[in-house]
């Protein structure tokens, strides 16, 4: 299956786009320090010179590449998202069957951004300003989930932010622990520890018993 995350190897379009291309296939799939300029100037089929006419610089090129991957894997993420459900509570547990799909997929190396953040030390370079912005437009599609889902049950709004920090805890904690073990079901995981979450919210909210747990749908080992 073809995922959001799938880069040719050397793409057509013009040399600026080349050079992104291969650049994010090759650091996402080997990370930054271990992947030189060389080696993403040959992969995307065009000249060194190219390479410094459009980005100068290593890291200005790893930036644009992250930059650009986030608009498209928040774009596959809120599209996938929203086939799950039409209410918030649907739609929130879905966000999990997205990323088991995702840990499936041959090409899946655990979060860009994340894998990114932790080779680069300085919180103000540019490649971590880029993963910084991603996590928050993340944390804002969730929020955005958690408001709708306080408007269905009656939770406030205090409420409905600090779950959202929890939810994103939970979707970043399943890509890592996807990306160790090579277990796609750890998004079944998180998805169970979620609804118990969920569950726990809207029961404190309203005052009614949680609802009874479901059995987990991870396969057995």
């Amino acid at each position: 299956m073809d995922t959001e995350t799938h880069i040719e190897s050397v793409p057509p379009g013009s040399a600026r786009e080349r050079l992104l291309n291969a650049a994010e296939a090759l650091i996402y799939a080997g990370g930054i320090h271990a992947t030189g300029v060389d080696a993403i100037v040959k992969q995307s089929g065009t000249a060194r010179k190219s390479f410094y006419t459009h980005f100068g610089s290593k890291d200005a090129l790893v930036a644009a590449a992250l930059d650009r991957r986030d608009e498209r894997w928040m774009n596959w993420f809120i599209a996938g998202t929203q086939r799950h459900g039409k209410t918030a509570r649907k739609r929130l547990l879905g966000m999990f069957e997205v990323l088991r799909e995702w840990f499936a997929s041959k090409d899946f190396h655990g979060c860009a951004f994340l894998n990114a953040s932790g080779e680069i030390a300085s919180a103000d370079d540019p490649i971590r300003i880029v993963a910084r912005k991603h996590k928050e437009r993340l944390l804002a599609f969730v929020r955005t989930e958690c408001d709708e889902l306080a408007a269905e049950s009656g939770m406030d709004a205090r409420r409905a932010a600090r779950l959202s920090r929890q939810w994103l805890i939970l979707l970043d904690g399943a890509i890592a622990v996807a990306l160790v073990s090579g277990e796609p079901d750890a998004a079944l995981d998180a998805q169970a520890a979620a609804q118990v979450l969920l569950d726990a919210e809207c029961a404190s909210e309203s005052g009614t018993p949680p609802r009874k747990r479901p059995p987990s749908r991870r396969t057995a080992t």
